[in-house]
């Protein structure tokens, strides 16, 4: 078989006219983009679930620390703000230890001092703690229960703290929304 071209038929290579090429740099390109945000997306998401876990680990784990400590303790001795740090102190007449629970604001941690102890570090990235203390004497009624707040540390029965913690994710700080509230009564208050 002989294939023989005249020289008045035109030869036409394979490819891509330049606007065709144009299309498929513009559509590839929206592709490429679509799939690096959504890496972008997916990555951040995770970091976040896997910090929120991390998170809330911690707190339970803080929060199991201090209520253990606020549980045994027999008084409330003192509470209040000494630059930036704000702590509570408790004492424990059967053990003869006073504890302390400090929230360091630069530092972003939640201490524990236990006499002859050293300092415990129980969280961190703890960016606000409260306190605030009641006394034993509940006000009931039909629909609500509630305590009356102690003008007197001596008459604290009841603690209730909440802490909020966040932490740097991919450049950018997240709030993750790790709170926790607890109410701890001091069961071995000396009447």
């Amino acid at each position: 078989m002989n294939l023989r071209i005249s020289k008045n038929q035109s030869h036409r290579a394979a490819g891509f006219t330049l606007v065709e090429a144009m299309v498929a740099v513009g559509i590839g390109g929206l592709v490429m983009a679509v799939v690096a945000s959504m890496s972008v997306y997916s990555a951040r998401t995770f970091s976040a679930m896997s910090n929120y876990v991390d998170l809330d680990v911690h707190s339970r784990y803080a929060l199991d620390v201090i209520a253990r400590e606020v549980r045994q303790a027999t008084a409330v001795v003192a509470a209040g703000t000494n630059g930036s740090v704000s702590y509570v102190t408790l004492t424990n007449v059967d053990t003869a230890a006073s504890i302390k629970v400090a929230w360091n604001m630069d530092r972003a941690t939640l201490s524990l001092l236990k006499t002859g102890q050293p300092e415990k570090v129980v969280l961190t990235g703890c960016d606000r703690w409260k306190v605030w203390f009641y006394n034993r004497a509940p006000n009931v009624s039909s629909t609500n229960l509630s305590f009356n707040q102690v003008t007197d540390l001596t008459t604290c029965k009841l603690m209730n703290m909440s802490w909020k913690c966040s932490r740097t994710i991919m450049g950018s700080k997240m709030n993750t929304e790790s709170v926790q509230t607890a109410q701890i009564v001091l069961r071995n208050k000396v009447k």
